[in-house]
């Protein structure tokens, strides 16, 4: 393989990962849009596209990565998408490791980052909390300097694959006597720390990926802060716009379109006028969203990217899956409520889940309606409130 994979041609280079996945990605993964790797699978994952030379394809070669350009990185999702590839959080390479690179010291940046990239070490983001998840800077979780530690009391919620992570990236409250986005930090610490309790959450979907993470007099080093004392909102945002790009992704309402295809056919609805225009429709959306996401991407890598851009393509992300997985239900008619997967010519389609998985898809990573409201503002100042 080049030492460059940016010099190869965007056919040749796609037939080369294409070709990788054909042959050693393991067939058990490939499983619609419902599954996602967490723990030993994720580690799995991260080992194997290592040691072939494909792993972290966004990161700059001189921290491990692959410096593509963002068309390539473009094609490696593309090919994943056509595999059928199952999903991957990934919190470690595609949150913190940015955030490290451009807040981190020298040494932080020579702990963590390897292990990440090795897959020896799976990180969680510790953001929301119970009354104060979309407006992030409400936060109470307290850290409170001790000598050369950090005490740390509070609770954060909904946080996704906690129970599988070995550490975690935590916003706490480090000044109560400033405007509240002023008085936050950014802090590192590991998931087996004393006084660090995880309790998995049950959700709609029956799954437990996410969990409520509980810090009693949890102690950890100085030197975890990430960033200076109290700026931790300025890492957040940086943290959120990165998030933000990934939730505006189309892959999630294209997997779920797909499942709505092999339903309609199943059904012989294939001649319906107004199923097919109401198909029709959403196709359109997803393709336009894909085009919309490009380009953010792009203004990103550049730099160039607006903050209200990155709030609006969660929303328009997360607003065509569930309309997406309304249309899945609205045609199944009464096998929607199935707790089990529906037989629909010769295909199981597991229907509710996928509908269970798109509700919350507009609460996470900032509810729609507060990051409407936080557009507006962006857009057209105070007065749009």
């Amino acid at each position: 393989m080049p030492e460059d994979l940016n010099l190869l041609s965007n056919d040749e280079f796609r037939g080369r990962w294409r070709a990788w996945l054909e042959a050693n990605y393991p067939e058990e993964w490939r499983i619609p849009i419902v599954f996602r790797l967490m723990g030993d699978d994720e580690r799995r994952w991260h080992r194997m596209t290592y040691q072939a030379g494909w792993r972290a394809p966004a990161w700059p070669k001189e921290y491990g990565g692959l410096g593509l350009s963002l068309e390539k990185q473009l094609i490696m999702h593309q090919e994943m998408e056509r595999h059928k590839c199952a999903r991957v959080l990934d919190s470690g390479a595609l949150l913190l490791a940015p955030v490290l690179m451009k807040y981190g010291t020298q040494e932080q940046r020579d702990r963590y980052l390897k292990p990440i990239l090795r897959g020896d070490e799976l990180w969680c983001q510790g953001y929301s909390e119970p009354n104060s998840g979309s407006d992030l800077a409400s936060l109470r979780t307290t850290a409170v300097p001790e000598g050369d530690e950090f005490v740390i009391n509070g609770q954060k919620i909904w946080t996704t694959l906690a129970a599988q992570a070995d550490r975690i990236f935590v916003l706490v409250r480090t000044n109560k006597d400033v405007k509240k986005q002023a008085g936050i930090s950014f802090v590192l610490a590991d998931m087996d720390t004393p006084g660090l309790t995880v309790r998995p959450i049950m959700n709609l979907a029956d799954e437990d990926e996410l969990c409520e993470i509980f810090f009693e007099n949890v102690r950890i080093p100085a030197e975890n802060l990430v960033g200076e004392l109290n700026q931790g909102w300025t890492v957040a945002k940086a943290l959120l716009g990165d998030e933000r790009i990934a939730n505006g992704a189309p892959t999630l309402s294209r997997q779920a379109f797909e499942v709505l295809e092999q339903l309609v056919r199943g059904v012989g609805l294939l001649d319906d006028l107004g199923e097919t225009d109401r198909v029709a429709q959403l196709y359109c959306d997803i393709e336009d969203l894909a085009a919309l996401h490009s380009q953010v991407a792009d203004a990103a890598i550049r730099g160039e990217i607006d903050n209200a851009v990155l709030g609006l393509m969660k929303v328009l992300a997360t607003d065509l899956f569930q309309r997406v997985s309304d249309e899945l239900l609205r045609v199944a008619g009464e096998d929607a409520g199935l707790r089990k997967p529906v037989g629909v010519a010769g295909v199981e389609l597991d229907l509710r889940k996928i509908y269970m998985i798109a509700r919350p898809s507009t609460i996470y990573a900032g509810a729609n309606e507060v990051q409407r409201n936080i557009v507006a503002t962006m857009l057209m100042g105070p007065a749009a409130k």
